[in-house]
């Protein structure tokens, strides 16, 4: 039975559910409880009127509060989360309108492990986590909770399955990138904000709970009920058959090694012998392997590779390659068209009327070759088909001529040609004849043909070599090593988006690919800005920190394709998809880039607009009811809406739109490093984040990143935006299909996502992605 269908099973068998007043004590994390905020140790926070009357409530207003758990409270509610995949995060709260502010945050120095946030400037709620591959990760719902209304609030986590309730209704279920709880014990646990100097929730809040358990939201709301396995069920089940498969590669690596040692028993009274594929050698034994005399000595195999001398071939034969002969032997010819043939050499030719005959060359003389089958029918025009000089049917261009049986031995591949095949020797292998059929490796090593460095010592491998690091030295890169590495420790003056290159004695600094500078001082590359990209005329170019990418303007959206430069980009028509504001009287005609209103020939049309299924009188002028911010006019048929014009000189300037002309200091924002301020209106980028200062507080979301449509992507040094990428092992982040499995080296199928420690070694770490096996060497673990 596949897992798909174990799955459909266990989701009609189980039926459990979970009452609001039967969660067991040790599942709950009562976050009011644990930090006591009845007793009045915390400023900022009093207690108010719920939305019920059942449990407490807490008005938390003020920035000058720090709300956190002491250590041994945060290191006994972390504890219960440490290591699970299923948690649900619980909240009845009213935010004030329009703040930004963090409900709970569990974060490690700048590393959040699980945050979540509501943020009123841009209607969203937020969550933010670390992923199984130590990368920072935000979710972003959009949903406005900060309107100074009640809301019932839960975030449930099953695995990479992530649903949001909000007043008992689904409003998004997602699949995203799993959450990595592996939370080291001195994290922090703050109520109510990020830390003592951001994200300060303001507004009132009450059943704060995390609740260690699958579907948790069933607690606040029990009609919810639950009737099929979660997420992490199936991936527990998924992981369960891993963990198996680990235990059955172990073995079956112990029963190996077992294998080993007792054939090495077999000949420790008398001899040690040697074992070539499958074949037993005693001592002093030789035997010819390919090209290559080998013999056995003291359980080694030496081989030499064997020199052909030039054949003296008699009158009517020719000197030619034998199957399973190193050497050219003389072998009998036949002339045909002028030409010499050997034995077994076949040549097609055709009659005068056209017809195909086939003749191969036995005992010195051509004999004609009747075919018993019929040439097969090629699925390829007449101008792609090739005709061959040794056999009658043709072949479609691109034919495989390798599959049909070659003559390419140990360390050689067949590679097709035209009209036919031949043998290329492997990299890091030499030919030892002149068709490279038989290949030998080349000991770098030994002839100088590496790039080992200082405090390295070559060690040759089958087509490579190594260089290994001298003890007490550690690896730099692949061919040099040193004392001290001050990359890792830390004891470099490199910029923050540099690059830093240990080096023998010191080390050296280079920008990141997207920052300019020295090394030492690095700055964003404005692509956009300084011309170095070209966008599409239906895009514009839009800068990222070490990246850019072109957007698509109004009026166009992406076919899908999201080609880099915006030719993807296409005109959005208006007319078929309803996103026009002409009314009724008027006829709309769409244009590149935009639509028309146009009046019907012999009518007197009023020229005005639908806009919010509301008419506007041509000519009218109003605010958005959603945007105070925004003003909009009705013209000809077409709204135009546009931001509010601010002039900081009025002094009835609206500061809620214009901050930039708020001169309090109160509305000024200090920047998360502590030492420089913004005032209100600012706007910067801090770790791949927009950041904003507005009244005095600050909000951060995810720098917008193009869309990726691929399999495997990676996030380069120095950028924000994943890129797509070919080879899997190079990717960060990959589309996981379970159907898609590897066979490890015991020919034991591997799940896509699991990893293994390659059988034979103790630093070597596998795994299988999609099908693709990546594996890797610990440096360290040497």
């Amino acid at each position: 039975m596949g897992l798909t269908q174990l799955f459909l099973v266990l989701c009609l068998f189980c039926t459990s559910s979970v009452v609001g007043f039967g969660v067991d004590p040790a599942l709950r994390i009562s976050v009011f409880d644990e930090l006591t905020l009845g007793d009045g140790g915390f400023d900022g926070v009093t207690q108010v009127q719920g939305f019920h009357s059942e449990s407490r409530a807490f008005h938390f207003q003020g920035t000058s509060r720090e709300v956190k758990a002491p250590a041994t409270i945060s290191k006994r509610m972390v504890q219960k989360l440490k290591g699970k995949n299923e948690f649900t995060v619980l909240a009845t709260l009213k935010q004030d309108h329009l703040n930004s502010g963090v409900i709970l945050s569990i974060h490690h120095s700048e590393h959040r492990f699980l945050e979540l946030e509501s943020s009123g400037q841009r209607s969203e709620v937020r969550l933010h986590y670390r992923t199984k591959s130590h990368l920072d990760h935000t979710e972003v719902f959009p949903y406005s909770l900060a309107d100074n209304q009640w809301h019932k609030v839960s975030v449930a986590v099953s695995a990479s399955h992530v649903i949001l309730h909000v007043d008992c209704n689904r409003i998004y279920e997602r699949v995203v990138d799993a959450p990595f709880m592996d939370i080291p014990e001195d994290t922090s646990f703050w109520l109510g904000q990020r830390n003592s100097a951001h994200g300060f929730f303001k507004g009132v809040m009450q059943d704060v709970e995390i609740l260690v358990m699958p579907q948790g939201y069933i607690s606040q709301c029990p009609d919810l009920n639950r009737t099929c396995p979660t997420c992490n069920d199936f991936h527990g089940l998924v992981q369960k058959i891993m963990e198996l498969q680990d235990i059955l590669a172990k073995t079956s690596s112990k029963l190996s090694r077992a294998e080993e040692k007792m054939n090495g028993l077999d000949g420790c009274y008398c001899e040690r012998t040697c074992s070539v594929k499958g074949v037993v050698y005693r001592e002093d034994e030789g035997w010819t392997d390919g090209c290559r005399n080998c013999t056995c000595t003291n359980g080694t195999v030496q081989c030499e590779a064997i020199s052909c001398p030039p054949p003296q071939c008699p009158a009517g034969t020719a000197p030619a390659y034998v199957k399973g002969a190193c050497c050219k032997e003389c072998l009998p010819v036949c002339l045909f068209g002028g030409r010499e043939l050997v034995e077994g050499d076949q040549k097609a030719v055709r009659d005068s009327s056209g017809r195909c005959l086939l003749f191969e060359c036995r005992e010195r003389s051509m004999h004609r070759v009747v075919p018993t089958d019929p040439c097969p029918e090629l699925s390829c025009p007449e101008s792609e088909q090739v005709t061959l000089s040794s056999r009658c049917c043709k072949v479609c261009r691109g034919h495989d001529f390798c599959s049909e049986g070659h003559g390419c031995m140990e360390h050689s591949d067949c590679v097709n040609l035209e009209a036919g095949d031949c043998c290329v020797c492997k990299d890091g292998f030499r030919p030892l004849r002149d068709d490279n059929a038989y290949c030998e490796d080349i000991d770098e090593c030994a002839e100088g043909k590496h790039y080992c460095r200082e405090n390295t010592m070559c060690v040759n491998t089958p087509g490579s070599f190594m260089c290994i690091c001298h003890t007490g030295y550690i690896r730099i890169d692949d061919y040099s090593c040193t004392e001290h590495d001050e990359c890792l420790s830390g004891l470099h003056n490199c910029d923050e988006n540099a690059l830093c290159f240990n080096m023998v004695g010191g080390h050296s600094c280079s920008c990141k690919p997207g920052y300019t500078g020295n090394g030492t001082v690095c700055k964003d590359i404005d692509e956009c800005a300084d011309g170095f990209v070209e966008c599409d005329s239906k895009s514009t170019c839009v800068n990222l920190p070490g990246w850019y990418h072109c957007e698509c303007r109004d009026g166009y959206h992406d076919n899908g394709l999201f080609s880099a430069n915006g030719e993807s980009c296409v005109d959005i028509n208006e007319c078929k998809t309803g996103r026009n504001t002409c009314a009724n009287d008027t006829v709309c005609f769409n244009l590149e880039g935009g639509y028309d209103c146009r009046c019907p020939h012999g009518h007197n049309c009023t020229g005005d607009c639908i806009h919010d299924n509301k008419v506007k009188h041509s000519g009218q002028i109003w605010v958005l009811d959603s945007d105070r911010c925004s003003v909009c006019s009705c013209q000809a048929g077409q709204v135009m809406c546009r931001r509010m014009v601010c002039d900081c000189d009025n002094p009835n300037a609206d500061l809620f739109c214009c901050p930039e002309c708020d001169p309090r200091l109160s509305s000024q924002c200090l920047h998360q490093n502590g030492l420089l301020t913004y005032g209100s209106g600012d706007t910067w980028v801090e770790n791949c984040q927009q950041c904003q200062c507005l009244q005095g507080q600050v909000d951060c979301w995810p720098l917008p990143c193009p869309p990726v449509d691929c399999e495997f992507t990676t996030v380069p040094e120095g950028e924000c935006c994943p890129r797509c990428v070919t080879d899997p092992c190079q990717a960060d982040t990959i589309r996981n299909d379970i159907t898609k499995t590897c066979t490890d080296e015991h020919n034991i199928s591997r799940f896509s996502g699991s990893s293994w420690i390659k059988h034979g070694t103790e630093c070597t770490l596998c795994q299988c992605k999609n099908g693709h096996i990546c594996c890797s060497v610990d440096p360290m673990c040497l």
